[in-house]
């Protein structure tokens, strides 16, 4: 438990009482466009930030939420708005999405940029990261299964690269930036007001050298384990990287998955060989990690696949760099003798289509079939001759684990016709009443699957 979450709750009426008379200076919120961008859009002129330590007004800022005190940011916050052009076209778009019997798709938000999700243990509020600076709180105030406002989520700090959401079973939300991470002990409790009860897991600079820091592979994702540990998967920069780069890598993690306690203490690593994979699970009521892994690019259209993939014991190593994707060799280690204990992945998925986020279905309002299902994101192939993929994909599994059946749930974000994406799913997450949330970055939206069984 962080050091400071004893003394939370009276931090939080200390800080609650300057924001309130705030509040009641300037009342309402300021509905934005992000600087002149069509609504629900993100204006052109808004650029990824560079690498490197995060602006210092911005450490002044984290240093202050850790003190439980006040940043001065206005509570004139920025929201999103969720009517207009831009949500009629999204409505519009999920016309063409297909989907198995009994099941439907629905706009449950218009969310810029959204990435991987986390949904408040407490409250239900939907909290998405980006690959920007920006993560969204969503909110259905009233419960009708349709978000009423998505806000800015901890204005007064700025992020890099906030791809990586989960929270605790107790209710804590860790952020994983590029380079650093964050604990908010409370951001169900203070996510109305721009400053959140923060406290540091991993400094900036401290998940990877800031040496190894690139634009490329550097979004994270993260789950808290049932042995209670924070898990990272680090993706590492390259197409294939040099021998001498995977010694640095294999020090710190990177082109694999760390663990550590939710101190940000006790850092191991916990798999190897691992190209980027931006998509982990644990398997309910077990100790396995499942993750998604993406393949090498250039060997051809179809070639290597992508992959699947079960940890079942610490220090497993699943074959990057010796292989590209699955079982096929890379050109730059194929007279490289691989591991001998080298783990294949459970499912080869379709080279190229890019599998992303994931999660296991542990709801009752699908069918009971679906019930231990692997729901995974397919964001779509970037360089592929024909555009393949954009879907959401299920995997089955038998009673020992073992996959049964791997087939596509939800497609038609891709235009077979005109090779166009209508959208690009990224990540998968579960409401409370059993239906499935995607998101989608370049639709910037987020929606829902729900099924009802007198259609």
């Amino acid at each position: 438990m962080m050091k400071h979450l004893g003394i939370l709750l009276g931090a939080a009426i200390v800080m609650a009482a300057p924001a309130l008379a705030q509040n009641q200076a300037q009342p309402g919120r300021t509905t934005t466009n992000s600087g002149g961008a069509t609504p629900g859009e993100t204006s052109p002129g808004v650029r990824p930030p560079p690498p490197g330590p995060v602006p210092s007004a911005g450490q002044s800022n984290l240093d202050r939420l850790g003190q439980f005190r006040t940043t001065g940011t206005s509570m004139q916050i920025e929201t999103v708005p969720q009517e207009g052009r831009r949500a009629d076209a999204l409505r519009r778009n999920l016309e063409s999405i297909r989907l198995p019997e009994g099941f439907r798709i629905e706009l449950f938000a218009v969310v810029p940029d959204a990435r991987h999700i986390a949904i408040g243990p407490s409250s239900g509020v939907v909290f998405v990261g980006t690959r920007k600076q920006r993560v969204w709180a969503v909110t259905d105030r009233d419960r009708d299964r349709v978000a009423d406002e998505v806000k800015v989520f901890a204005p007064s700090l700025q992020f890099s690269v906030p791809n990586g959401l989960c929270f605790s079973p107790d209710g804590i939300l860790h952020i994983v930036e590029h380079n650093r991470v964050i604990a908010f002990p409370a951001a169900e409790f203070f996510y109305e007001t721009p400053d959140v009860a923060a406290e540091i897991v991993v400094p900036q600079g401290g998940l990877i050298p800031a040496a190894e820091e690139s634009f490329n592979h550097g979004a994270r994702v993260c789950r808290i384990g049932p042995d209670n540990k924070l898990y990272i998967s680090l993706g590492q920069p390259f197409n294939v990287p040099s021998p001498a780069k995977m010694e640095v890598f294999n020090q710190v993690g990177m082109a694999g998955i760390i663990r550590m306690d939710r101190s940000g203490q006790n850092r191991e690593i916990y798999a190897r060989g691992i190209r980027n994979s931006v998509g982990i699970a644990f398997r309910p009521n077990t100790a396995e990690l499942w993750f998604t892994d993406n393949q090498v690019d250039g060997m051809g259209d179809d070639t290597p696949p992508g992959e699947l993939n079960r940890i079942t014991a610490a220090n497993q190593n699943f074959g990057f760099p010796w292989y590209g994707g699955g079982t096929v060799r890379t050109n730059e280690y194929r007279s490289a003798q691989a591991p001998a204990e080298t783990v294949p992945p459970v499912v080869e998925t379709t080279p190229h289509a890019a599998d992303l986020g994931l999660t296991f279905y542990e709801g009752r309002m699908f069918p009971e079939a679906y019930r231990g299902a692997i729901f995974s994101a397919q964001h779509g192939s970037w360089n592929r001759t024909t555009p393949i993929g954009a879907r959401v994909m299920v995997t089955f599994l038998n009673a020992d684990g073992t996959v049964r059946e791997h087939k596509p749930f939800a497609e038609g974000w891709l235009d077979t016709e005109t090779n166009e994406y209508l959208g690009r799913p990224v990540d998968v997450a579960m409401l409370r009443d059993g239906s499935l949330l995607v998101s989608d970055d370049m639709a910037g939206a987020i929606y829902r699957i729900s099924y009802d069984r007198h259609r």
